[in-house]
């Protein structure tokens, strides 16, 4: 078992190294750089619980402008793919529920992310293929300004697709593996 610090050290890395490195998110450097991005550690959580922590991380958002994002990692549960999406499904249901539609929105990370549709080897799954389970709580205001000053924002899902298809799943896959070895 990774303390919350491995955790973190190992989402780090992997922001640094993959979303960084690779471009996947092209608005993710300013936030790395400045230390605006929280990465709360979730533990032994129930579904409802993890929704609590996810919405007691909207609030802390709210009470904390000076941070721009929160990656709300949960290393310990939602380890089956298809969990997860109910956690996400309910999470997403939550925001609308609680006044947080068009304030903050969620993208989804996980180690086996699998897009409808596709086959699960393919190798455009690992865009959203993480070292946990994550629920990445974004600003839409912030996003929205970053969108409407990047050249083309539509098309860096393709970009990224493509460059998953180029680098191979062997690249990522040793990639995820060796975060976990690094202790």
């Amino acid at each position: 078992m990774y303390s919350d610090q491995q955790v973190i050290n190992q989402c780090k890395q992997w922001v640094d190294e993959i979303i960084i490195g690779l471009n996947f998110c092209p608005f993710a450097k300013k936030e790395f750089v400045q230390n605006t991005i929280a990465y709360p550690v979730v533990r032994n959580v129930d579904l409802a619980s993890a929704l609590q922590s996810l919405l007691e991380e909207c609030k802390h958002l709210d009470e904390h402008p000076e941070l721009e994002t929160t990656l709300v990692i949960y290393p310990e549960n939602f380890q089956y793919f298809y969990d997860y999406l109910e956690l996400v499904n309910m999470a997403e249901n939550l925001m609308v529920a609680e006044g947080y539609e068009g304030v903050y929105q969620i993208a989804s990370f996980h180690p086996d992310y699998v897009f409808n549709g596709v086959a699960e080897d393919d190798e455009s799954n690992f865009t959203n293929r993480s070292p946990f389970p994550i629920l990445h709580i974004i600003r839409e205001a912030s996003m929205d300004r970053a969108v409407n000053a990047h050249p083309d924002p539509e098309g860096i899902p393709d970009r990224n697709i493509e460059l998953c298809y180029k680098k191979g799943s062997e690249f990522f896959t040793q990639f995820l593996l060796n975060l976990k070895k690094e202790r």
